[in-house]
């Protein structure tokens, strides 16, 4: 399973374990961590270098050792940098759905939202912990699946007893929403010509005001985050499947072959076949 799966609308792991386990090397068809967003929560651990997290705007550089919690609806994504990071994804509200016990401090971690999520550093119990549970899905021995569970039990309380270690990002809601139009339409439409004025009016801003609150949001301009997602799509195609590599320019809206390969080579440090010849899919363990 691969991380263009990590949008809203898909199931993690199985109806009465919705929980999802991904592990993530520079190998990965998906390396980098586009901006995304979903109704389930997720923690980030990182194994080892260093990765850019932001969340809802607001940039956290994280080590190894380092873990992240990130609240369901919140707009996330990152760049490692040598990096070796695991991700879980979950379904906490059908998790702790007709939970009897601590059922009403579980309905007050669910109403909270997004109030716990942030970055806890390396040493902290929420991270002690978050490396706990990976290797219990990661190895998936007899019963992972109660280890997992009282893990996640474990790693709430924490959260709800944290005081400073815990930075929770910005809470522009509204501008948070607009972002997201913009780039559930980049995901939607990025084989497609589209245009800076184009993102912006979706946005509901002015062309200048939109580049700015962008790179606010994600770290890059509106073209620079468009080139990215784009070569991130071809990279994997490059990876999983036969096509050429003009059929996958084309494909993901590049129509100048010199151009893309340019604007690849930027991203990625090798050209489109060097790339396609050097690097080898790795299969994510479990899912």
């Amino acid at each position: 399973m691969y991380y263009s799966s990590l949008y809203e609308n898909k199931r993690r792991g199985t109806f009465d374990f919705p929980i999802e386990l991904y592990f993530v090397t520079s190998a990965s068809p998906r390396y980098q961590m586009p901006f995304h967003w979903h109704l389930e929560y997720e923690l980030i651990l990182i194994s080892s270098g260093s990765f850019q997290l932001y969340l809802d705007g607001k940039a956290f550089q994280m080590k190894e050792g380092d873990c992240a919690w990130v609240g369901s609806g919140v707009i996330h994504g990152g760049i490692p940098s040598n990096c070796i990071y695991e991700c879980v994804v979950f379904d906490l509200g059908t998790l702790l759905h007709d939970t009897p016990l601590c059922a009403r401090s579980a309905a007050s971690f669910l109403a909270a939202e997004n109030e716990y999520t942030g970055v806890f550093l390396q040493g902290s119990r929420q991270a002690l912990l978050s490396c706990q549970l990976m290797a219990a899905m990661r190895e998936g021995q007899k019963g992972y699946e109660w280890t997992t569970v009282g893990l996640m039990w474990q790693l709430m309380g924490s959260l709800i007893g944290t005081e400073s270690s815990c930075v929770t990002p910005c809470k522009n809601r509204s501008k948070i929403i607009r972002m997201k139009n913009v780039l559930a339409f980049i995901r939607d439409h990025y084989e497609s010509a589209i245009t800076l004025a184009e993102l912006a009016a979706l946005a509901g801003m002015s062309p200048k005001y939109f580049c700015r609150a962008f790179a606010q949001m994600t770290g890059k301009t509106p073209i620079e985050y468009l080139n990215y997602y784009r070569v991130e799509q071809a990279g994997e195609q490059l990876l999983l499947t036969d096509r050429s590599v003009t059929d996958i320019a084309l494909g993901c809206g590049f129509n100048d072959m010199s151009y893309f390969s340019k604007i690849f080579s930027r991203y990625k440090g090798v050209s489109p076949m060097a790339y396609r010849k050097t690097q080898s899919p790795e299969i994510t363990p479990p899912t």
